[in-house]
C-alpha cells in the first residue's frame, strides 16, 4: 500500500483512489511564455515517478491532467512585446516543453488541456457563476473577485492566520505576496489590447488560479479528486485559491491528497538571472550531459526534499547511470552460452522469454513463486534471494512516500551482489535474465536506463559506420597493425563513441 505525504493534513497517509482502481491526478503545469528550466523540472520529473508508482507498483489506472496556462499576464505581455497573437505566441513554447519532457523520459498524461481551449473557457465561466450564485463573489470596474471572508476555511492549506487577513484588499495580479491573503480576482474585465471572451461572465479573461480548477472539475469529474499535485511554490497562493473557489462552487472537498515538490538549488543557491544559474535542458546538454544524468539526478533525493543541483552531482549522475548500464552489458555477456545448453532461443538471450513475463502492473516490486527462477524444477538459487529482497526493498522504498534515493539505493546493492557473483562466476544464464528482468522493472518506474539506452541508440554518427570502423579496427588487429587500430579507436573517441572489448567482441557506446 502506497503512504503519501500530504500537504493539507502534513502527514502521510495510505493511498487508494476514490473510485474504481483509477487515479485522477492533477498537476499543474508550465507557464509558457518561456522555456521550463531545471527547477521546473525537478516537479514534472518527480511527478512523473508518482504517476509510474501508481501504474506498475500499485496497479492502478491513470487519469492524469497536466495543464499548459497559456494565458495570463506573463504571456499577454511576452505576445505583446512580440507584436504577436497570444497563441501564436505560446504555440512554440509549448512545443519546447513537450520536446524537453520527452528528452527526459516523462510519459504523456491522459490530457494536456490549454486555458484558452474554449471548453476550458466556458468550464471557468461556470465555476464562477456557481460562485456568484453560493455568495462568494463581487463585481467590480467589469472584473469578478472572490471574497476571502465568504469562505471560513481559507487559509487551511499554507496554515495561514485568519486574523490577519486583510478583508476587502482586492487584487488584479495573477501572483501577488507570499503570506498576504486578499480577495483574489477570478474574471478580469476587458483592458484594450489583451485578448477577451465572454462566457456569461461578461467580457473579459479569466485570472490565473480559476484555470486549473476550471479544468480539473470538467476533465476529472466530480470532486474530490485524488490527487492535486505541484511545486511548492504554488501552496500560496495559488493552491489555496484554487480549493477555496473549486469548493466554493461545488461545497464538496476539491482534492483528496495534496502533493508538492521541493525548491531545487543551483551550487546551494537560490535560482535567479541576475544570478545567471537558471538553467535549461539545453544549456545542460550545451555543457556535455545528457538528458538521462539530469533526470538521475532529480531523483537522487526524496521529492520532499530541498535538492542542490552541482554540476560535480551531474559527473556523479553520469558515473551512476554508466555503472547500471555496464551491469547489463556483463549480464549480456553472462546470457551468451553455448547453443546446445542455451535455455531460450538466441534471439532472447538476456530478456525474459513471454511465456514468464508475467507481471502485471501491481507485481513490480514483488517475485511471484513460479517466476523466482526461469528454471522452476531447480531449487531457489542464491540469485533468486537477492533479486527477491532487492524486489521487497524497492517496492517498500516506493510505498514510503515515494523514496527514490531508497530505491535507487536497492538498484545499487543489487548491482554491487551480482558483480560480485559474476566475479566468483556463480552467475548462470537463467540468474543473468532473473536480475536483467528486475533491473527492466525497476526502471519502468525510474526511466533511467531505457532513456540512456535511447539515448545510445542514436550514436553521434550513423551506426553503420561504426560498425564499418570496428571492423576496420579488428583486421588491424589481427594483422597486428596496433597503431592502425589505435587510430580508428581515437578516430571513433574523437567523434564521441567509446569502444570496449570483452570476450564476447568489441562494444561501443556513446561518451
Amino acid at each position: 500500500m502506497l503512504n503519501l505525504y500530504s500537504t493539507l493534513t502534513r502527514r502521510e497517509e495510505p493511498f487508494a483512489p476514490a473510485r474504481d482502481n483509477t487515479v485522477r491526478f492533477y498537476a499543474c503545469g508550465p507557464t509558457v511564455y518561456a522555456r521550463a528550466h531545471i527547477g521546473n523540472f525537478r516537479t514534472f520529473v518527480c511527478l512523473d515517478v508518482l504517476r509510474r508508482t501508481l501504474k506498475y507498483v500499485c496497479g492502478h489506472q491513470l487519469r492524469q491532467v497536466v495543464n499548459y496556462t497559456d494565458v495570463d499576464d506573463k504571456t499577454i505581455a511576452g505576445a505583446q512585446q512580440a507584436a504577436v497573437g497570444l497563441r501564436e505566441y505560446t504555440d512554440p513554447w509549448i512545443e519546447v516543453f513537450r520536446a524537453d519532457a520527452k528528452l527526459l523520459g516523462m510519459e504523456t498524461p491522459e490530457a494536456t488541456p490549454r486555458a484558452t481551449d474554449e471548453e476550458n473557457l466556458r468550464a471557468m465561466g461556470g465555476v464562477i457563476l456557481a460562485l456568484e450564485r453560493n455568495g462568494h463573489t463581487y463585481r467590480r470596474d467589469g472584473s469578478i473577485y472572490f471574497r476571502i471572508a465568504s469562505f471560513p476555511e481559507y487559509g487551511r492549506l499554507a496554515r495561514l492566520d485568519p486574523e490577519g487577513m486583510q478583508e476587502g484588499a482586492s487584487v488584479d495580479v495573477d501572483e501577488y505576496s507570499k503570506d498576504n491573503p486578499r480577495d483574489f480576482v477570478l474574471w478580469k474585465g476587458a483592458r484594450p489590447g489583451e485578448p477577451s471572451w465572454d462566457v456569461g461572465t461578461g467580457p473579459g479573461r479569466p485570472g490565473w488560479h480559476i484555470e486549473c480548477s476550471g479544468m480539473a472539475l470538467r476533465l476529472l469529474g466530480d470532486p474530490p479528486i485524488d490527487i492535486h499535485a505541484g511545486g511548492i511554490d504554488l501552496v500560496f497562493p495559488h493552491h489555496e485559491n484554487e480549493i477555496a473557489q473549486s469548493e466554493g462552487a461545488t461545497k464538496r472537498t476539491f482534492a483528496r491528497f495534496w502533493v508538492h515538490v521541493e525548491h531545487l538549488f543551483v551550487e546551494g543557491e537560490k535560482m535567479s538571472k541576475s544570478l545567471g544559474n537558471v538553467y535549461t535542458l539545453a544549456e545542460i546538454a550545451a555543457r556535455g550531459h545528457r538528458p538521462s544524468a539530469l533526470r538521475y539526478l532529480l531523483l537522487s533525493s526524496h521529492y520532499r526534499k530541498q535538492l542542490n543541483f552541482t554540476w560535480t552531482g551531474m559527473d556523479q549522475a553520469e558515473e551512476a547511470i554508466r555503472r547500471i548500464v555496464d551491469f547489463l552489458a556483463r549480464l549480456e555477456d553472462v546470457g551468451r552460452v553455448q547453443p546446445e545448453t542455451r535455455p531460450h532461443p538466441p534471439s532472447d538471450v538476456g530478456r525474459v522469454p513471454p511465456e514468464t513475463r508475467p507481471h502485471p502492473p501491481s507485481d513490480v516490486g514483488r517475485v511471484p513463486p513460479e517466476t523466482q527462477s526461469h528454471r522452476p524444477a531447480d531449487p531457489p538459487s542464491r540469485i533468486a534471494d537477492i533479486v527477491s529482497h532487492a524486489r521487497q526493498t524497492f517496492r517498500s522504498a516506493l510505498e514510503s512516500d515515494l523514496n527514490t534515493a531508497a530505491a535507487l539505493a536497492a538498484v545499487f546493492d543489487l548491482v554491487r551482489d551480482v558483480n560480485a557473483a559474476i566475479d566468483a562466476r556463480q552467475l548462470s544464464p537463467s540468474d543473468a535474465a532473473t536480475v536483467r528482468q528486475a533491473i527492466e522493472d525497476f526502471d519502468r518506474v525510474l526511466g533511467v536506463v531505457s532513456l540512456r539506452q535511447a539515448e545510445d541508440a542514436q550514436p553521434p554518427i550513423p551506426a553503420d559506420e561504426i560498425e564499418r570502423l570496428i571492423q576496420e579496427r579488428q583486421a588491424a588487429r589481427q594483422r597486428r597493425d596496433f597503431a592502425a587500430a589505435d587510430a580508428v579507436r581515437q578516430q571513433l573517441a574523437d567523434l564521441g563513441v567509446l569502444l570496449e572489448d570483452n570476450p564476447g567482441g568489441t562494444r561501443w557506446k556513446k561518451k
